[in-house]
């Protein structure tokens, strides 16, 4: 068996353990998300033609995308901090390439079942959008891209405090300002610049234009393809000097 994938089994085995809960925590967020801002609030306009709530679909998948994918992060902490599991890692013959893989593919998989639940809820709803191929690959992109940059994140920080204010001021901002709410068409010339430079508004443009049946733009998929490798590669750099 490889190394990545010993890894990578370990970590759903976890999961198995803990699905109900998580699933159940998972919920919470798009479900009131969907009943205050799609159904009470949205229900008095549209977006595009359409309405606000499949405006708002697209962009939770694209939110759960990432942060489901980045909470990673908090399980190799966690087993970092508290279970010292990291040290055995290092006593093992697992390279850093596998243990980064190995993790990444883990919160890929976590970040796909938050997903299954936000489709879950819009269909309860009524919300019948596109599922395409270029939907799946920006949402593959976006979570590859956060699990990496968790990765990295969780090798850097000294505590699981610290892992914590990383959540606050990067994820749950970016969460609220990459076209998950609202269109940043909308915005003055120099906001929507330095918003484009977010990966979150390129997942939240790409999976939201093929959930309309409309082709997503080849800059949304360049963008977070570029994101994914700087951000693996990053990894793999402070799991190698964690390790020294």
């Amino acid at each position: 068996m490889s190394a990545f994938l010993a890894i990578y089994l370990r970590e759903m085995l976890i999961l198995r353990r803990r699905i109900l809960r998580q699933a159940a925590s998972w919920a919470v967020s798009p479900l009131l998300y969907v009943l205050t801002f799609g159904c009470a609030l949205g229900a008095t306009f549209q977006v595009g033609g359409r309405s606000y709530l499949e405006f708002l679909i697209p962009g939770l998948v694209a939110m759960a995308s990432m942060t489901q994918a980045f909470a990673i992060a908090t399980e190799i902490n966690v087993a970092r901090f508290y279970f010292h599991a990291f040290e055995e890692f290092q006593a093992a013959p697992v390279g850093r390439l596998s243990y980064v893989l190995g993790e990444t593919l883990a919160g890929i998989s976590k970040a796909i079942v938050a997903i299954a639940i936000v489709l879950a809820i819009a269909w309860l709803f009524g919300v019948r959008l596109h599922y395409g191929p270029f939907f799946w690959l920006a949402v593959l992109l976006d979570s590859f891209a956060f699990a990496s940059l968790a990765v990295a994140m969780a090798m850097l920080v000294r505590s699981h405090a610290d892992q914590t204010l990383l959540t606050s001021f990067i994820i749950t901002p970016m969460g609220f300002l990459g076209g998950t709410f609202f269109p940043l068409d909308g915005l003055p010339a120099w906001a929507r610049g330095v918003l484009n430079l977010l990966p979150l508004s390129h997942a939240s443009a790409a999976i939201r234009a093929d959930a309309f049946g409309e082709p997503p733009r080849a800059l949304h998929f360049l963008v977070l393809a570029g994101f994914s490798a700087v951000f693996f590669i990053l990894a793999c750099s402070t799991v190698g000097k964690a390790r020294d």
